[in-house]
């Protein structure tokens, strides 16, 4: 077996990645989680409750790492009858991806698509964190598609970093 590059297996096992990143941990991570869950919710409303609850999560976000890379990989390619535009408008990321390789590609394919990375990191939790918005045990990414929805407004608002304000706005709506 050919001996490894020292430097590329150094950069999965730490995470690094030459991208601007989002890290939300701790109170943050929770108050963007309950954001993002309201947001699912009165979307779901607003939606009418049309389809299965598994359906609709699945026009909403792109659940795995196989379907946010799939996602992303079509996003620069034209749109035909059957692989209809899809984009997303950030990714969640869960930093307990074990191993990190899973993961290792999804930070720079994000960047060429000028997608946003949103990292997940809660004590080896991410992943159960990230399940639970989409009724799932475990997920290690999550991709937002760009839809329009109450989904979308709420990550456009912690995009732009006022994540607290973003409970007000539902409430009133």
């Amino acid at each position: 077996m050919p001996p490894r590059n020292k430097a590329a297996k150094n950069n999965i096992q730490d995470g690094s990645v030459s991208q601007q990143q989002s890290c939300y941990e701790g109170e943050r991570l929770v108050n963007v989680l309950e954001s993002i869950q309201r947001g699912i919710k009165s979307a779901r409303v607003l939606a009418g409750n049309s389809l299965p609850e598994k359906m609709w999560l699945k026009q909403q976000f792109a659940i795995g790492v196989n379907d946010v890379t799939r996602v992303l990989e079509r996003m620069d390619e034209g749109c035909t009858a059957q692989s209809p535009c899809v984009r997303l408008q950030a990714i969640l990321l869960a930093a307990d991806c074990n191993p990190k390789w899973l993961t290792k590609h999804l930070p720079m394919l994000a960047k060429s698509r000028k997608v946003p990375l949103i990292i997940v990191r809660d004590d080896k939790k991410g992943s159960l964190r990230l399940g639970e918005l989409v009724k799932l045990k475990t997920a290690i990414a999550i991709g937002v598609k760009a839809r329009g929805s109450a989904i979308n407004q709420i990550m456009e608002g912690i995009l732009d970093g006022d994540e607290l304000n973003q409970g007000a706005v539902l409430q009133v709506q």
